[in-house]
């Protein structure tokens, strides 16, 4: 399959591990059992818009072992377009988690000198970028390499140029570079994006020092970089999105929260899903507010992602499906 005859939909590249996860809750050196499985803010996105219906092509690095093969098969069977660059010389990254208590998840990288840090913007598909609806990029890949940093904002300047939308999440990671050396990359990525996400630290971070304090205004100083949609994603307090200028806000529907990592990208893959059947604002936000609840009721980085026959479910009183 040649680029131009691929893309459409949604397009997204970084980072994807291996994920082992602890199944016992308490300090990793007693836990007696684990799952394999897979990891990656951009990966968890494309599965999510796949499962709720939508387009979605992910491609990336990948070492050539066994959990490299794993995930492109994984990502596949997720009905994902997978474009993976297999990297001989350099392994595929892995992430480690566990509970050290019921409601707080520890995350280990073990990312320096992964496949993914080799990124150069010779990888770039760009037909796909061309071709794509939407480009989503995080936060996450700047902080890999400068090379992986370059691609990052080759790839929105494809976009941009393309007529692309470009969506960014900010995605702070604070295991992989200090507040100080992330700001003004963070500050450059959200100004070259049409659709930003953060949450309210992420978005102070970009914003600097004299960043407002609500949601609503953080939304609206973020639009003022460059976006013309700001969506402020707050977990149990809700979300807010700013579009246009036009504000909209929903609260967080009440659940019982088994693991909340990878709430994040499936909100955003809820609301991007949504954008790509050209929905209003006001649905957006509320199928990302569904997706993010229901993911956090199933353990696992992108296990629990819905699929759109799921939707309904945390409408209904009755907790058994006939």
């Amino acid at each position: 399959m040649t680029d131009a005859e691929s893309g459409g939909g949604l397009v997204t590249f970084g980072e994807s591990m291996g994920l082992i996860s602890a199944l016992d809750i308490g300090p990793l050196e007693t836990a007696r059992g684990f799952r394999y499985g897979i990891g990656g803010a951009e990966s968890n996105v494309a599965i999510g818009v796949a499962r709720l219906g939508g387009s979605a092509t992910w491609f990336g690095r990948l070492g050539a072992d066994a959990t490299g093969t794993m995930i492109a098969r994984r990502l596949r069977a997720e009905n994902v377009e997978v474009r993976a660059i297999v990297d001989d010389q350099r392994p595929t990254g892995l992430m480690v988690k566990h509970h050290r208590f019921a409601d707080a998840a520890h995350l280990d990288y073990h990312r320096a000198g992964s496949a993914a840090t080799a990124f150069t913007p010779e990888d770039l598909p760009t037909a796909v970028i061309q071709n794509a609806e939407i480009l989503h990029v995080t936060g996450i890949t700047p902080a890999l390499s400068a090379s992986a940093a370059d691609t990052v904002f080759t790839a929105i300047e494809l976009a941009r140029a393309a007529g692309t939308v470009v969506s960014v999440d900010v995605n702070y990671r604070a295991k992989l570079w200090s507040p100080e050396a992330a700001a003004p990359v963070l500050h450059r990525l959200v100004a070259g994006a049409d659709i930003v996400f953060a949450g309210p630290e992420e978005a102070r971070l970009v914003l600097g020092p004299d960043a407002p304090t609500s949601d609503v205004e953080l939304a609206l100083a973020l639009s003022r970089l460059g976006p013309t949609e700001s969506i402020l994603k707050n977990g149990a307090a809700g979300a807010v999105a700013v579009v246009g200028g036009d504000r909209y806000q929903r609260d967080a529907l009440p659940v019982n929260a088994i693991d909340t990592v990878g709430a994040g990208d499936a909100f955003v893959a809820g609301y991007l899903s949504e954008h790509l059947r050209h929905c209003t604002p006001d649905v957006r936000l509320g199928t990302a507010i569904h997706v993010g609840a229901l993911a956090v009721t199933v353990p696992g980085d992108c296990e629990g992602l819905p699929y759109r026959s799921d939707l309904e479910v945390i409408d209904s009183s009755d907790d058994i499906r006939r």
